[in-house]
């Protein structure tokens, strides 16, 4: 692994990330009734603003970065855009995020992007249309020249890339040989992509997608080739509890959310780490897991303030 794969790298230690993160066993009945252990792997306590997987896919970029401009993509209530602009002024790194939407442009901010443009990030919009093309060379360009920043070191939306996934590699080593199945909510399917390759032969690795379209599995199949240059580790999908798609968080899904919470003391984040959770309750009551299996759910991330 060279510097710049490694999210411990030097030039971020200024950051003082907790690495490994906890692994907290939790009593849940849920799964006690089945014979089967919960596990939380703690990555919302990695770092109080670069929380979870966006440390351990923003790390190495940023360390690559080498002091030039970031500029990278997400939508109007990114977290990705979010840690982005936490990092950059943390490290003291120019940044400007691309968001999707040009009718926001002049409009009030809302507060997930208000927070990047405190934290020093500026913040260009484009069209939907522009942004679905975003990976084209061409259209790619255009952004960097409209956004004045043609030099600018660029991170995929949602972070994932050959580094962020060898970033997120060190997550499924952190966890070989402490659970049978490691479990994470996907969105780019980057951390998944690390995750499974990390674990090796010491555990399956299961990803909950939060957005809907059954899209991922090849994404991540192009990530671990670009990344270690074909597949690697044992992992599978479940597309069933998206509940609508991104950022749709239903009355029964805060529900849950909310007892979890009650349950067990620990901060749940709707948009990811809700539909992962509900997505262990279920499988555990419909016994995908036999008993005496250890399952672990990676806590990715926290509610915002």
């Amino acid at each position: 692994m060279t510097s710049s794969d490694d999210p411990g790298s030097t030039a971020l230690t200024g950051l003082r990330p907790r690495l490994p993160s906890p692994l907290q066993e939790v009593a849940d009945g849920r799964f006690a009734r089945r014979g089967v252990r919960l596990l939380l792997k703690r990555d919302d306590l990695i770092h109080p603003e670069l929380v979870g997987n966006k440390w351990r896919k923003l790390a190495p970029n940023l360390a690559a970065a080498a002091g030039r401009t970031v500029l990278t993509f997400g939508g109007a209530y990114s977290n990705h855009l979010r840690a982005t602009a936490a990092a950059g002024r943390l490290l003291g790194l120019r940044t400007v995020g691309v968001v999707r939407g040009q009718e926001l442009a002049g409009r009030p901010l809302n507060p997930s992007l208000a927070r990047c443009v405190s934290d020093g990030m500026r913040l260009h919009f484009v069209d939907r249309s522009t942004y679905r093309r975003k990976t084209e060379p061409e259209t790619l360009a255009a952004v960097l020249r409209a956004a004045g920043a043609e030099d600018a070191y660029v991170v995929p939306e949602g972070g994932s890339n050959r580094l962020a996934v060898r970033g997120c590699r060190t997550l499924g080593a952190e966890l070989a040989g402490r659970a049978d199945v490691v479990a994470v909510a996907c969105g780019t399917g980057g951390t998944l992509a690390g995750l499974a390759a990390g674990l090796g032969a010491d555990g399956r690795a299961l990803g909950v997608p939060v957005l809907k379209g059954g899209f991922l599995a090849d994404g991540i199949r192009t990530l671990q080739s670009e990344a270690f240059g074909g597949p690697r580790g044992d992992w599978s999908l479940d597309d069933r509890f998206h509940f609508g798609g991104y950022a749709r968080i239903t009355e029964e899904l805060d529900t849950f959310a909310e007892d979890f919470e009650h349950r067990h003391g620990v901060p749940v984040e709707r948009l990811y780490v809700a539909k992962l959770l509900y997505a262990l309750v279920t499988l555990a009551e419909e016994d995908a897991f036999p008993r005496g299996s250890t399952v672990a759910a990676v806590i990715t991330g926290r509610p915002f303030p």
